[in-house]
């Protein structure tokens, strides 16, 4: 058991760090700035006051990666809780007022007299990395989506057939907004040379495409008003939307580069409906480290898929999904599942047993999602590919 607790308030330019001793008193109460001189001399302060310190944050990234990663250098425990426990927890303390100290005290009292606080594990360079490159990637894959949502609403004031005519997902129909915009534009230019246009921008169906463009442009004679400078910004978003485009491609490109590097990354591949991309998601999320988890349950906790027990009174066998689980993973174990059930008769197998319980689509998913994190953490504990039948071993 530790000797000292010290909790800091974690914050973007300032944390404040409260140090209390095994009877809740204050030993140190200090405001230090996030920069790396401030932060060893409060390290060294805490640790000339003892050697065996826990220390807790409130924050797990952002604002505390500095303070974390010198305590880490230096060997020091480092316990986690949320927020919005520290929230809850300051209403049972006395007094009604708010103050990064009393965060703090607060952080450090809980460290003091909870037990289940789980530690902060240093991920190993393949994982930070992957974890960088997916967050990029998701932020990117967002922006995308907002993009051609902008590019909708603007080709929709002053050209509405097209806008029903595109899917503006796919290239091509991008391509194609950022040469003909307005009805009046693609009938003077008319379908061969539009087709001739997208052919040399290596568009695919070029033909199709110029068709449906033609005949939107058929079906509306007018000209709105505002068409001139609306077709400009189509031009500029479709444009955006084409630039997002080739950052995912590098950032796909990047991921499959390091996650290739990883110790588990044939491993985890070799599982049905676990590709680049959401193997590299797991590992981001979890630092592809089994042995941070103990077990196959409390990894299916930390992703959602194990249901927590809510009862009261007369009501028992009432499970719910735990409220705190990590997102991240819940999607990439749900969307490998999903992949699953068109390359793995394993899982779809599983899939309509449970339909045939009486199950739906969604709680189907869910459970096969499970037993597929139950399969994935034995094979990386264990090293070994996945295999859709246990090996024939040779008589002795």
């Amino acid at each position: 058991m530790p000797e000292i607790w010290a909790g800091v308030d974690i914050g973007k330019t300032h944390h404040h760090c409260v140090v209390i001793n095994a009877e809740g008193k204050r030993l140190l109460s200090r405001r230090v700035q996030n920069d790396e001189t401030e932060l060893l001399t409060l390290i060294g302060d805490v640790l000339e006051i003892s050697g065996d310190a826990l220390w807790a944050v409130d924050l797990n990234h952002g604002g505390a990666a500095l303070l974390i990663g010198l305590l880490v250098s230096h060997g020091q425990p480092v316990a986690y809780l949320t927020g919005l426990a520290v929230h809850r927890a300051s209403a049972t303390y006395k007094g009604e007022g708010k103050t990064d100290a009393k965060d703090a005290f607060v952080i450090a009292d809980q460290a003091r007299v909870r037990r289940d606080l789980g530690l902060l594990r240093p991920g190993d360079e393949i994982a930070v990395d992957l974890r960088t490159l997916t967050t990029r990637r998701v932020d990117t894959v967002f922006d995308r989506t907002r993009q051609i949502n902008r590019l909708r609403a603007q080709l929709l004031e002053i050209f509405p057939a097209l806008e029903r005519a595109l899917d503006l997902t796919n290239r091509g129909p991008v391509m194609l907004l950022t040469g003909f915009q307005t009805p009046a534009a693609i009938r003077r230019a008319g379908a061969s040379r539009i087709e001739t246009w997208l052919k040399n921008r290596k568009v695919r169906s070029a033909a199709a495409l110029a068709k449906a463009a033609v005949d939107a442009a058929r079906a509306q004679q007018t000209a709105l008003p505002g068409e001139k400078l609306a077709a400009a910004m189509v031009v500029r978003l479709a444009k955006g939307v084409m630039a997002l485009d080739e950052e995912i491609a590098e950032l796909d490109a990047l991921i499959e580069a390091r996650f290739r590097e990883h110790p588990h990354a044939e491993v985890m591949r070799s599982l049905p409906g676990m590709g680049t991309k959401l193997a590299a998601e797991f590992i981001a999320a979890t630092g592809g480290d089994m042995d941070a988890f103990g077990s196959s349950d409390r990894l299916a906790g930390f992703a959602g898929l194990a249901p927590r027990p809510r009862d009261s009174g007369r009501v028992s066998g009432n499970m719910r999904r735990p409220r705190r689980y990590h997102r991240g993973l819940l999607r990439t174990m749900y969307l490998s599942a999903m992949v699953s059930l068109q390359c793995c008769p394993a899982s779809k197998a599983y899939y309509d047993r449970k339909r045939s319980e009486g199950k739906g689509h969604k709680q189907a998913l869910l459970a096969l999602a499970r037993r597929r994190l139950n399969v994935l953490w034995a094979m990386i504990r264990d090293g070994e590919c996945f295999h859709a039948s246990p090996p024939v071993t040779g008589a002795a």
